[in-house]
């Protein structure tokens, strides 16, 4: 079975990669490995796992993987929404698929690799769960059933639920639902929605995940 190693960003994003994809994956005879970003390295303690803290953290862990000769790729799975500021510089213009699109190219162009496949979700991974709206309000409070409608049905597509420090798909989520814990219920939500319904709203989603399937 053909291995590829996922860089994510924290513990949501493993268990997504293990729960969602992998049983998908795994049909196809490939084997997804997620490894979270070491924030912090100690000598002689435990690493500081999860969040983006810096470009260089996210290269240095990358690089990381690709002593393995025998793993097929090796891709990642972030946030565009509030990159490192020493993310390496590409055109921040056009559309939100412009500009993540142009990311994802200078961060190939600087890891230098021709089994890497760059992947920063648009803008972050909560905004997949809007896939479908109604899983999230069956599953935090279905009185809001509404409200996260409206939300959903003010863009074209999940994925360009915009960022900003009020307006990002989490703290959308938050303003809706206090109790909202990423760790606890992102992974839940997913799971009712389904790999499917996902690939089917998220466009840019599902093209890294059709590269992936053919790799």
């Amino acid at each position: 079975m053909k291995r590829i190693f996922i860089l994510v960003e924290g513990q949501t994003e493993e268990r997504f990669v293990k729960d969602i994809l992998n049983p998908t994956f795994q049909e196809q005879g490939l084997f997804l490995i997620p490894t979270i970003i070491n924030t912090k390295i100690l000598k002689n303690s435990p690493n500081f796992k999860g969040g983006v803290s810096s470009y260089g953290a996210i290269k240095r862990d990358a690089k990381k993987l690709f002593r393995d000769s025998n793993v097929t790729a090796v891709t990642t799975m972030m946030d565009f929404y509030g990159l490192p500021a020493d993310f390496p510089n590409w055109k921040n213009e056009g559309s939100c698929y412009d500009k993540v699109k142009a990311a994802e190219q200078a961060f190939a162009n600087d890891i230098n690799n021709e089994r890497f496949i760059p992947y920063l979700q648009l803008h972050e991974f909560e905004g997949l769960l809007f896939s479908v709206p109604e899983v999230i309000s069956d599953t935090l409070d279905r009185n809001k059933k509404q409200d996260v409608q409206n939300i959903r049905d003010a863009f074209k597509t999940p994925e360009e639920i915009n960022q900003g420090p009020e307006t990002h798909p989490s703290k959308r989520l938050i303003k809706l639902f206090p109790n909202y814990r990423k760790p606890l219920f992102g992974s839940l939500i997913a799971s009712r929605t389904g790999l499917q319904e996902i690939r089917n709203n998220c466009p840019h989603f599902n093209d890294w995940v059709t590269k992936l399937l053919a790799s």
